[in-house]
């Protein structure tokens, strides 16, 4: 809304009228959303990393262990509080679907042709039975208001997942909305009237 506000060249937020509209927008603290972080009312500014999910139970029983304890050290070393968040985001499956048949009409080994018509096949199922195929996401986040200790985080933050064996890097904009509309949907997606513009 801030953006919008700007772009047509009004300086502050006009006078809201709470009673007579009841919008989240209207009570939630935020200034807006700019540069993976969220900007509030306050000054403060609330950030973080997406990590990459990783499945380490498909690793031989000392490797899990070694991904464990190497996750521990990371954990037991953030001084300050932050938010460890698991969201799930709604997946369109029709481009994957696409890319399988593609790669189906392409492969000539008749072994490969057979795992990608399987892969087809259950993509075909989770399509007909209207299920909601979902992504799982993994974000840790931190509020400050000061711009050198955010940065400083985030690089530390990347850096040591990167030290238990996961890839993150900082969030976008995008990823931010989306969390915000999940919790302000109760998880739901909406098509009208999300928190934030988009």
């Amino acid at each position: 809304m801030l953006v919008m506000w700007e772009a047509m060249g009004i300086q502050s937020k006009p006078k809201v009228n709470v009673k007579a509209q009841k919008y989240a927008e209207n009570w939630l603290p935020i200034r807006g959303i700019q540069n993976g972080e969220i900007i509030l009312d306050n000054g403060q500014r609330v950030t973080g990393v997406k990590i990459k999910p990783r499945n380490i139970f498909i690793l031989d029983y000392d490797s899990q262990n070694n991904a464990i304890f190497n996750l521990r050290n990371f954990y037991n070393t953030l001084d300050y509080p932050f938010w460890l968040i698991v969201a799930d985001r709604p997946v369109d499956i029709n481009v994957y679907l696409a890319q399988l048949k593609l790669l189906y009409n392409q492969v000539q080994s008749p072994a490969i042709r057979k795992l990608v018509r399987e892969d087809i096949d259950k993509a075909n199922l989770f399509m007909s039975k209207e299920v909601n195929v979902t992504d799982t996401e993994y974000f840790i986040l931190f509020k400050d208001r000061r711009p050198e200790i955010i940065q400083k985080r985030i690089q530390n933050l990347v850096s040591g997942l990167a030290g238990a064996g996961l890839q993150s890097a900082q969030t976008s904009n995008d990823d931010l909305r989306t969390l915000l509309d999940g919790f302000m949907n109760g998880g739901e997606t909406t098509n009208f009237g999300t928190v934030m513009p988009r």
